[in-house]
């Protein structure tokens, strides 16, 4: 789903963070310190940054500051400290999100999540010049911030929850998607129903996106992909 970038000093930490991450899909790099942060930073591109403060060689802070100067990825900070000031500092120097320790990596994940959802940073679509974020293939078109289908140039009502698969589809575009993953994002962390929810779901999309049903690949035993 998106390149993440780790910086800690502890490989313990960085350790169980990554596990997580790789779980929800993302493709995981590690820094031990800021100075090796930076120099990743510089020739790579990250969807978003993972940030402890307090590291040997630079601390986060700096190297947040120094990232800045040439890339504007979304920065999630760290810190053992949960001071006023220190979390003042940190969005000065342009840190989005601030989480203080100790932390699930779970709650990690969903602030990543909603800063990936804010920020849009993906290759699976492109903004128009409305600013809305679409997804096109051939005469198939996809509005995803007015929720609106076109199949050749005709418009195509669907259900919420056949918008919300689709959406989540194509975001996750060429990668194959367990089904557990599908339900829980979709459907929600707390669903309990039964598993045949998504397949039946699933039918009605196939049904609605007619001649471009095709896009969307079965693939026995694990999930589905959309190829985008």
């Amino acid at each position: 789903m998106a390149k993440v970038l780790i910086c800690d000093d502890e490989a313990g930490l960085r350790a169980v963070i990554k596990r997580y991450a790789i779980f929800e899909g993302h493709d995981v790099t590690e820094a031990g310190d800021g100075m090796e942060a930076i120099e990743l930073c510089r020739n790579n591109t990250f969807d978003i940054i993972i940030m402890d403060v307090m590291m040997p060689e630079l601390d986060g802070f700096s190297a947040v500051k120094e990232i800045r100067k040439f890339s504007d990825t979304p920065v999630i900070m760290l810190s053992a400290r949960g001071e006023e000031y220190d979390k003042v500092l940190g969005f000065e120097v342009g840190v989005d999100d601030y989480v203080v320790k100790p932390f699930s990596s779970k709650e990690i994940m969903l602030r990543v999540g909603a800063i990936l959802r804010r920020t849009e940073k993906f290759s699976f679509a492109k903004s128009d010049d409305n600013g809305h974020i679409t997804f096109e293939k051939g005469e198939f078109k996809v509005d995803m911030t007015a929720y609106k289908v076109f199949i050749d140039g005709i418009q195509v009502d669907m259900a919420p929850k056949e918008y919300d698969l689709l959406f989540f589809l194509i975001r996750n575009k060429n990668i194959a998607v367990p089904r557990e993953k599908i339900m829980t994002e979709v459907w929600g962390y707390d669903y309990c129903g039964d598993d045949r929810t998504l397949d039946t779901h699933m039918k009605l999309l196939r049904k609605s996106l007619g001649p471009y049903s095709y896009l969307i690949k079965t693939l026995r035993g694990l999930g589905y992909r959309f190829d985008g």
